[in-house]
């Protein structure tokens, strides 16, 4: 089947083959056919799937009658035009519908159609006697097209059940009484009420205290997220355990879940170089095939003894069976269809199928660092207490740092974890650019930098000033009493990701506008090849125009707005989607939903698979037609040959090409 550009899957009319559009027999397929999560397939469009197959099994039982009274049961009124008109009914239920697409095509301008084949073809058989191979052969294509529009259908409805978790009512709270309304008509500052079970239908703030959650809608990870009071929570989470409540932040319809959905859907129209060139293949490959069997039927009188016109028209026919494009032009969007289903169940949002074969031959991932390979949240990572018990030196600290709003005082305040409540801060002043002084629980305290410690001549261990980190010294009445080392923690899994980048022999970069001593420090740590520490904007652009200009297939991996004009840059820009701003995943080619670098690979592993997969279907088709095509031109093969060179060989690839979404990463 040949695809335009605006679609990838076929729409059946009725109960019949699928209606194609005009683009060199085109089809498209309806949106609304669908297999429910209960793993039955119920209806197509308006049908179900009985009806879809109710053509072809008429025309079976009728072939098969028809073939037991010739060869087995013969009988003496099933001669002449008995016999003609049992095959022509036993026809039509399959063929009439592409007869009459081949002529709709002709009208429409595409002349050369797999529906101009197979009419020419089976029409002849019948012309010359055939009558039972002219039946099969439309027949065994009528069920290779339902396969396949049941196939291309449910990889779609896949994708599309897979991330439309949102249900469509929600309870609300109004005069805090609860009230059920369509989801679509929340409005935001609306107050959810999410029972034990519910997915979350609108993004919002959790105003409950606590409140566990399944994300496998939006992450591909079904272990729970556990969210706190004023948290950001997301359309498709499911609440675990006790009832929540959550005052919505955003509309129904631009929700994460909702673009999320519209980035798959849209995906599935922007084409892959092979899918396109396969089209383009297809639209010049058929006239030529069809010119070519005029030629086996007319040109052989000329030069052949003993011409039997009905021996070559034969061979002809066989020739334009084998032809048709079935299995090249299926196959291969399925292909790509189950890399971005495959994709979807793994968190990972391909916006187009050509990212996919982009993502097969990446050599360089350049990284960002905080919000990528760190949490890009501030955390105390070690205490070193002299002269004093830690508990002492944590509760002074904190209860100072409760009269700032720095980002690290508050990493030092949730490291206390309410050690400090009961103490009494008085006196507190505020030295810019050096840090706090105040009078806890009646001890003069200084928390700050090492130019605090020298502001008020407190010797302390210099060797601190050799960490790359955040370092926050702390005095007790005049006497060096320790330090908080506070850093960005890095992510668990991102030593793992560039381990296994580096297993398929693709170099890490990492570009970051933190200082150079901490980039380095985490660089080493994760053992990334190269980094760059201090960049603007502008200089993480310059790095990968760098890495491009030596013809390198560069993937840039970001979260933060700064991230955007790089990602837009390179070849494949993949956006963190959990943490990710708005204008990044925006910008971005992939989107990782759950903030993972270890996904990085994995996105990589499916474009390699998927590309694999769609080569293995183009050689199929290609070597199987091109013998049969031979032996049908020499008049060694018969229209059952010709039957399995199209049909056959199309089913095999289709069951080739949804494998992958069956297979783990």
């Amino acid at each position: 089947m040949i695809h335009n550009d605006d679609t990838d899957c076929c729409e059946t009319k009725q109960n019949t083959a699928p209606k194609k559009n005009t683009e060199a027999g085109c089809c498209s397929h309806d949106d609304n056919k669908h297999s429910d999560d209960d793993g039955h397939d119920h209806s197509v469009g308006d049908q179900t799937t009985f009806q879809l197959f109710s053509p072809a099994i008429t025309s079976f039982v009728l072939l098969i009658i028809a073939i037991v009274f010739d060869n087995y049961l013969p009988q003496t009124w099933f001669t002449g035009w008995v016999r003609i008109v049992w095959y022509i009914v036993a026809y039509l239920p399959v063929g009439f519908p592409v007869i009459k697409e081949a002529i709709g095509s002709a009208r429409n301008g595409a002349f050369f159609s797999e529906f101009l084949l197979m009419s020419i073809a089976t029409i002849g058989a019948f012309a010359i006697g055939e009558y039972p191979e002219g039946v099969a052969v439309m027949l065994f294509y009528a069920v290779g097209e339902t396969f396949q529009t049941l196939a291309v259908t449910r990889a779609k409805a896949n994708i599309k059940t897979l991330l439309d978790q949102r249900p469509d009512e929600v309870t609300i709270l109004e005069n805090n009484q609860p009230k059920i309304i369509k989801a679509k008509n929340a409005q935001i500052g609306d107050i959810i009420q999410l029972k034990p079970g519910e997915k979350l239908g609108l993004d919002g703030e959790l105003l409950s205290e606590t409140a566990s959650f399944n994300t496998a809608a939006l992450t591909g990870e079904s272990k729970p997220d556990t969210k706190n009071k004023g948290e950001n929570v997301l359309a498709g989470m499911i609440n675990l355990n006790a009832v929540a409540e959550v005052k919505v932040t955003t509309l129904y319809t631009d929700s994460k879940l909702s673009k999320i959905l519209e980035m798959v859907q849209e995906a599935t129209s922007k084409k892959a170089p092979t899918e396109l060139f396969i089209r383009k293949f297809a639209k010049i490959y058929t006239p030529i095939v069809v010119y070519a069997a005029i030629a086996i039927c007319l040109l052989p009188y000329f030069f052949v003894d003993n011409y039997l016109f009905k021996d070559w028209l034969y061979r002809a026919l066989v020739f334009l069976v084998i032809s048709c494009p079935c299995a090249l032009v299926i196959s291969i969007p399925l292909g790509y269809f189950g890399g971005i289903g495959a994709a979807s169940k793994n968190g990972i949002l391909f916006k187009g199928s050509s990212f996919l074969d982009i993502m097969a031959a990446i050599q360089v991932v350049v990284m960002d660092k905080t919000g990528t390979l760190t949490k890009g949240v501030f955390k105390v990572q070690k205490v070193v207490a002299v002269g004093i018990p830690d508990a002492d030196l944590i509760k002074y600290t904190a209860a100072l740092e409760t009269k700032s709003t720095h980002p690290v005082g508050t990493a030092i305040i949730d490291y206390a974890n309410g050690a400090e409540k009961n103490s009494v801060v008085t006196a507190v002043e505020e030295i810019a650019g050096h840090g706090l002084k105040g009078t806890v629980d009646g001890n003069a305290i200084l928390a700050g930098n090492t130019k605090l410690m020298k502001k008020f001549d407190i010797s302390y261990d210099t060797e601190i000033d050799q960490t790359p980190f955040t370092i926050i010294v702390v005095a007790v009445n005049q006497k060096y009493a320790g330090y908080f080392l506070i850093a960005d923690e890095i992510k668990e899994d991102a030593k793992e990701a560039i381990e296994s980048l580096h297993r398929i022999n693709v170099k890490t970069v990492m570009l970051s506008g933190d200082k150079t001593a901490v980039v380095n420090t985490v660089a080493k740590e994760l053992n990334i090849d190269v980094a760059y520490g201090d960049l603007l904007p502008e200089n993480k652009v310059e790095k990968v125009t760098d890495l491009k200009n030596k013809d390198l297939k560069i993937a840039f991996v970001g979260d933060g707005v700064n991230d955007a004009p790089v990602i837009a840059l390179a070849h494949a820009g993949i956006a963190m989607g959990g943490l990710g701003s708005d204008a990044t995943i925006e910008t971005a080619d992939i989107v990782i939903q759950n903030d993972q670098p270890t996904k990085i690979y994995t996105a990589i592993n499916i474009g390699k698979k998927t590309k694999q997969i769609v080569w293995q279907n183009i050689s199929l088709a290609f070597v199987v037609k091109a013998i049969v095509l031979v032996l049908g031109a020499g008049g060694l093969a018969t229209m059952w040959e010709a039957v399995f060179a199209d049909v056959g060989v199309a089913l095999l690839a289709i069951l080739n090409a949804v494998r992958i979404q069956r297979m783990k990463f």
